[in-house]
């Protein structure tokens, strides 16, 4: 990563940062005697969170069988693990704020991004669905990020992209000394997030890490970009589905070790879960 970006990112009193919220409950978890009610405790003192926690917990991708009306009964229902990916992404959309096209469409990419890593996590049960739901949700992090320093110059490659069809790391090379993956990587690493996070998150374009990394790292990695290449498919956060992609052919699907058939089964349950809760996730 660039020593001139990771100082920008690194010194930046001004960045979006993670809600208290969502800090203090990243904590909680850490803490064997922590209870329910004190989830619950320090969820609600964030109403916005707290209404997108409850909202999400209703969506069935969460597996609602009835209406969650309070945070103890979200919390009961969810479990405390998924409940810290949830009540992270319930936080994490306030660093799209202001809330335009082009915060709404990176959102909406991210955390399709984390619903599709997911489904594939508990598919292949290999990864933790929770972590790889986090790393669906912060793969692109980092376009936001971008946005948020030089807004300007985000909205001309955004321009580009719509205007010109080029592709956003073409652009990004066009416009920018650096890419969505280090920014996201070194804002990760500011949030103090875990490094595998941001691992995955640096090489979920490229798929290249260290020699010596473990074997659940690669397949976290795998899992993210796969799940990038899920919301592609469908247009998710993007302004066209790229229809002719074939999935089941990419490096990341082949390194999972699914197939046609497999693949196939994980995109069609993917676009119906997201078709299906999208209103629960805006």
């Amino acid at each position: 990563m660039r020593n001139e970006l990771e100082q920008i990112i690194m010194a930046a009193g001004d960045l979006p940062t993670i809600p208290v919220v969502a800090t203090k409950v990243l904590q909680l978890m850490e803490d064997e005697t922590s209870t329910a009610e004190d989830l619950a405790r320090v969820v609600a003192s964030d109403p916005a969170v707290a209404a997108r926690v409850l909202k999400i917990s209703n969506s069935s991708f969460y597996g609602a069988q009835r209406q969650i009306q309070t945070l103890p009964h979200a919390i009961m229902m969810l479990g405390f693990v998924t409940l810290k990916s949830v009540v992270v992404a319930a936080s994490v959309k306030q660093v799209y704020q202001p809330y335009g096209l082009t915060e709404k469409l990176l959102w909406e990419h991210s955390f399709g991004a984390g619903l599709a890593a997911r489904l594939i996590a508990k598919d292949l049960r290999k990864v933790n669905p929770d972590e790889a739901f986090l790393g669906g949700l912060f793969h692109d992090i980092g376009k936001q990020i971008m946005n948020f320093l030089e807004k300007d110059k985000f909205q001309e490659l955004m321009q580009l992209c719509y205007n010109d069809d080029i592709s956003f790391e073409k652009a990004e090379r066009l416009l920018f000394p650096y890419n969505h993956e280090e920014a996201g990587a070194l804002v990760i690493r500011k949030w103090n997030f875990p490094d595998q996070l941001m691992k995955a998150v640096l090489a979920h374009h490229s798929l290249e890490l260290d020699p010596s990394e473990e074997p659940y790292l690669v397949t976290l990695t795998n899992i993210v970009s796969l799940a990038n290449l899920f919301c592609h498919r469908y247009g998710v956060g993007t302004l066209k589905a790229q229809e002719d992609l074939d999935v089941a052919a990419s490096q990341q699907a082949i390194n999972l070790e699914l197939d046609q058939e497999r693949t196939a089964a994980l995109l069609e349950q993917f676009f119906e879960a997201y078709t299906k809760d999208q209103s629960f996730f805006s």
